[in-house]
């Protein structure tokens, strides 16, 4: 008896495996992929972005890599370089994408997709967390899909209690 549920239950896993791939969890973001040109403009100012996309480990993961370059201006005297890495990946358990961003200041945004918000031409990732920040702020990532080849991110904050506001605005198209 239990040689024979053994059986059934290493036959089953392959068909368990090709169902779970059957589903494409990557194609809310499979347009991602690739590189992309970026103008920016918000609170730290007028800037330009190159960013990418590529899947990593065994196409277990989106990676994100960005630079943001502000110039010294009006907004922001100083100007600035910013750099975050990002990681993409999907939860099993509670079969959601998540988003998870290190920036160069320490600090790190757990986001989850947040379906009910959510339309084809619309992808809303939420914070569930910070690492090295205060947790009582939120943060939202929003990327309209303008076509396969452009799509505009809105990066919004919300202080302790307060409603989002928004932080920075970029117009993406791709470049390669």
């Amino acid at each position: 008896m239990r040689s024979t549920l053994l059986v059934l239950l290493l036959w089953s896993c392959p068909l368990l495996s090709a169902q779970e791939s059957a589903v494409d969890r990557w194609q809310p973001i499979r347009f991602m992929v690739g590189t992309w040109d970026g103008a920016s403009s918000g609170s730290p100012g007028e800037g330009t972005v190159v960013r990418s996309y590529t899947f990593v480990l065994k196409d277990q993961f989106i990676e994100e890599r960005n630079t943001s370059t502000y110039p010294p201006q009006e907004k922001n005297k100083q100007g600035e370089v910013h750099e975050h890495r990002g990681f993409f990946s999907f939860d099993k358990q509670r079969k959601v994408l998540m988003l998870r961003q290190f920036h160069q200041e320490s600090f790190v945004i757990n986001y989850v997709f947040k379906f009910a918000e959510s339309t084809p031409k619309k992808l809303v990732f939420a914070s569930e967390s910070f690492e090295n920040f205060d947790n009582s702020w939120k943060s939202r990532e929003t990327y309209e899909i303008v076509s396969n080849d452009e799509f505009v991110e809105t990066f919004e904050l919300a202080p302790p209690g307060k409603p989002f506001e928004l932080y920075s605005r970029t117009v993406f198209k791709r470049s390669r």
